[in-house]
């Protein structure tokens, strides 16, 4: 049995990190239910590389985190469409939504609205700064965070900083923090018989992902330089040019240096670790930065890596997305799904499922992810509306199908 089989979920969340967060709630058996406007679909369904599939609503970037779902299109601004919310919270254990602050509490679908229906639902609002404070109804995407965090600011070089993550991490990680909150509140719930109301700023997720710079920043009353390719507290960690490629090394403890000094043949340097502190270790940064630049200027980054990884020392020569998604290693692990249906033009395409396998019962695609209001008729149907109901609702642009 799954960790969430049973727990419905109704999903009114859009763009990447509610979406995310119902996702992973999904891929471990749980009921979710996508509820999007009739006239207006979540907007990654027309976003991603491939403009057939835009064009038809199943963009890649929106297929990346809606397998296992159900679709339900209607109209929220009216009267009849919000009754079927409200009927639908009625069996259900979680909502999750990422409107604007306020925005569902106006339709009279708020937390309070929902709760004199549901006393125990787990009602999670994700939003760019949270209900709370002088930015609380201010609206916020990815970049918009990285920007107001300092993340940008602590990325590149001294040079290049500030610059932009490439990849929506604060999507992500928001939605992971927010699958994180609702298990808990689930676990509460089960052991007091309480739902509760869970409020997942972007902003607090992005302070979550930086906590190193965080304490150094608050320690030294300034905000540490950005790292030099990962470069950090010693010279072993971070990134180094090859003779084809570069390396980066994630060289720490004094064991770690003894070994990768052995490896490259100064037993001199190796002893001189083994009787040093992490701390007098970071003192010989320079000269130590000086003697790796000579020497792994000598040979292939994919070399020093072998050689490194055979000797028990962390190191990985810098790979492009497609070089990681095509090694030996992904493929040894569950992480991507099977291929989804991506349509008579497009490349076979496996999702993330989850960033863990578990012994029994883990994340699994069940199922692909769903046209715009795919289900409607289906949960409509669950719900006890009957089929003059459906078409009367479909014929006046309540819900769609």
């Amino acid at each position: 049995m799954q960790a969430f089989e049973g727990i419905r979920v109704l999903d009114l969340t859009h763009i990447l990190a509610g979406p995310f967060c119902s996702y992973q709630l999904a891929v471990l058996g749980a009921d979710v239910i996508k509820i999007e406007p009739v006239d207006v679909p979540d907007i990654m369904r027309a976003c991603g590389p491939d403009e057939d599939l835009n064009e038809a609503g199943m963009g890649l970037f929106y297929q990346g985190q809606a397998s296992n779902k159900r679709a339900l299109a209607v109209d929220l601004k009216a009267p009849e469409g919000q009754e079927i919310v409200k009927a639908l919270a009625a069996t259900a254990d979680v909502i999750v939504e990422n409107y604007r602050p306020g925005a569902l509490a106006d339709l009279g679908l708020g937390y309070k609205d929902i709760r004199e229906i549901k006393h125990d639902i787990v009602y999670c609002s994700l939003s760019g700064f949270g209900e709370t404070g002088p930015k609380g109804r201010d609206t916020a995407y990815d970049n918009v965070i990285q920007a107001f965090s300092g993340l940008m600011s602590a990325t590149g070089t001294a040079e290049t900083a500030p610059v932009m993550v490439g990849t929506p991490a604060l999507d992500y990680g928001s939605g992971a923090q927010a699958a994180f909150a609702i298990a808990s509140a689930l676990l509460r719930r089960e052991r007091t018989g309480e739902g509760q109301r869970l409020d997942v700023a972007m902003l607090d997720a992005a302070m979550m992902l930086m906590v190193q710079t965080l304490m150094s920043t608050q320690a030294l009353g300034e905000q540490p330089a950005p790292r030099d390719r990962g470069k950090g507290f010693v010279a072993a960690y971070g990134c180094y040019r090859a003779a084809e490629g570069l390396i980066m090394l994630g060289i720490f403890t004094p064991g770690q240096h003894r070994r990768m000094w052995r490896v490259l043949g100064r037993e001199d340097l190796a002893e001189e670790a083994r009787r040093s502190t992490i701390g007098e270790i970071a003192a010989r940064r320079a000269q130590d930065e000086a003697i790796l630049r000579e020497i792994l200027i000598r040979e292939p980054a994919g070399y020093w890596e072998n050689l490194f990884n055979a000797a028990g020392i962390p190191a990985a020569r810098v790979r492009s997305v497609a070089e990681a998604l095509s090694s030996e290693q992904l493929a040894a692990r569950p992480v991507l799904g099977a291929p989804l249906p991506t349509g008579p033009k497009g490349t076979p395409v496996k999702p993330a499922i989850a960033a863990f396998c578990a012994q029994e019962d883990g994340p699994a695609l069940t199922s692909p992810p769903p046209r715009h209001g795919e289900h409607s008729v289906q949960i409509l149907t669950e719900l006890g509306y009957d089929l003059e109901r459906r078409q009367s609702l479909h014929r006046r642009r309540i819900v769609g199908a």
